[in-house]
């Protein structure tokens, strides 16, 4: 073999066979004791076809809950929750797994945990996530993806570096309709789409009460004790330090700005994925909204936002609109007069040649508008795979290294667009304009100190 010099240096020697042979050893000897230190970067496992995963969940009670549901093919070795009062039904199902109450001392000590999930309010999500993928283990996560436009972006960094199995709980994406969705558009059913309407009767129910959960509040004064069942500073988590309340636990935590992001946070990640999905939407040029009154810390009781997107490839420039808290876009003159928009969830794509309406979370059912053209469109043929379910594609991907329908490569520029939204909520509507190459805003200097926060020590990403 011949050995090139670098230009204006003097010729190498070839390395001896000796020095070759030490390097080697040298090499193996270290790459031996990181595995023993740091077993995720050992060699990849090799699934047979009745080998189960063993799987760790952080958040246990609660969406928890119903993840776990979602993985019990699998072997579940360890539960973490801050309130094992909220978590005990699952402790008792899975009576074998060890039990901690925070994912940091359960990520250290319990060893061959080869997937997590991650199911707590959403202020935890990234640094839990990035516990497990600095492990190299694969990450299931719930929607958003994170609290943070700066956590969406250091997950979707992180989860392409760690090349492990990735997945965000918006289930909708495994849905027949998304297909449907994807192929009628790409048939031409309505053209090329420039805008796009979508909802959420969220945090209302059909837009009247009771709330799934408080928005638009002031914070308590009172000062309850804490429940002798839940660590309430491992439930902050890396959140700002407030004392303990009811109001924000469990579940109630979604409309604080501290912990969640309101309907568009909850909701708005699943009927805004088929679109992004759709349209092939990357980050948005500008944001801006509108909202009842905003509060200190809690979300304001509705929303609407504008999202402008610029030309992709064959795309055309398109606007999105997002409507909350009982809000609804103006009534479609296609609708059939005997109809209404579902009040609940829904999307309305608006082509140059029709509309496609979609009914229900997710993007469940789609159908054109009138319902006599939806009649008499002959549907093309199905050209996409179908999903073999949400969580089995996780799964198979964890054992077998398959795509899923919302990996992070999906899920956090998704969740970076939809969470900007709520910085312009947060600053009254104001217009933003997104330099996304750059990760700032450009005309609202305010903004950008809202894409990120200062954790609390020890919970560093």
């Amino acid at each position: 073999m011949q050995h090139r010099s670098r230009p204006g240096s003097s010729p190498a020697a070839a390395p001896s066979a000796d020095l070759n042979r030490r390097r080697f050893l040298q090499t193996a000897t270290a790459a031996t004791a990181a595995s023993l230190v740091f077993p995720w970067l050992a060699s990849p496992r090799v699934w047979g076809a009745n080998n189960r995963l063993n799987l760790a969940a952080i958040g246990a009670g609660g969406r928890g809950a119903d993840d776990l549901e979602g993985v019990q093919t699998e072997n579940i070795v360890a539960l973490c929750d801050a309130d094992w009062r909220h978590a005990a039904g699952t402790f008792a199902k899975f009576p074998q797994a060890a039990r901690h109450k925070d994912f940091r001392q359960m990520l250290d000590r319990e060893r061959g945990i080869d997937a997590v999930v991650v199911a707590t309010p959403d202020h935890t999500h990234a640094v839990a996530a990035m516990a497990a993928l600095k492990r190299r283990q694969h990450v299931y996560c719930e929607k958003p993806l994170t609290r943070t436009v700066y956590e969406a972006r250091a997950l979707t960094r992180a989860a392409r570096e760690a090349k492990v199995a990735t997945q965000m709980g918006n289930q909708g994406m495994a849905f027949e309709g998304n297909r449907l969705i994807k192929e009628w558009l790409a048939d031409g059913a309505i053209g090329p789409v420039r805008e796009v309407h979508a909802w959420s009767d969220r945090p209302t129910h059909r837009g009247k009460l009771p709330f799934w959960w408080p928005q638009g509040i002031e914070r308590p004064t009172d000062t309850p004790a804490v429940p002798d069942t839940l660590d309430w500073d491992t439930w902050l988590g890396p959140a700002p330090w407030r004392p303990y309340h009811p109001a924000y636990v469990p579940f109630r935590w979604r409309g604080w700005w501290d912990f969640g992001s309101g309907g568009l946070g909850d909701m708005g990640i699943h009927n805004l994925a088929p679109v992004f999905d759709a349209l092939k939407l990357g980050p948005p040029t500008s944001v801006h909204a509108s909202s009842t009154p905003v509060f200190p810390e809690t979300v304001p009781l509705a929303c609407i936002v504008h999202y402008e997107f610029a030309a992709r490839g064959d795309h055309p420039p398109v606007k999105l609109h997002w409507y909350d808290g009982g809000l609804l876009p103006a009534r479609p003159d296609a609708l059939e007069p005997d109809r209404d928009l579902d009040p609940e969830d829904g999307i309305l794509f608006v082509g140059d040649r029709g509309q496609m309406l979609v009914e229900g979370w997710g993007g469940e059912r789609p159908r054109l508008l009138p319902e006599s053209r939806n009649r008499a469109y002959v549907r093309p043929a199905k050209s996409l795979p179908r999903s073999l379910g949400h969580y089995a594609e996780w799964i198979r991907a964890c054992k077998e290294g398959t795509p899923t329908a919302s990996d992070f490569a999906f899920a956090g520029p998704l969740t970076e667009a939809v969470l900007l939204g709520m910085v312009s909520v947060r600053l009254h509507g104001a217009r933003l304009a997104w330099d996304a190459a750059n990760f700032k805003v450009t005309n609202e200097p305010d903004a950008n100190a809202l894409l990120h926060y200062t954790y609390r020590a020890g919970w560093e990403l």
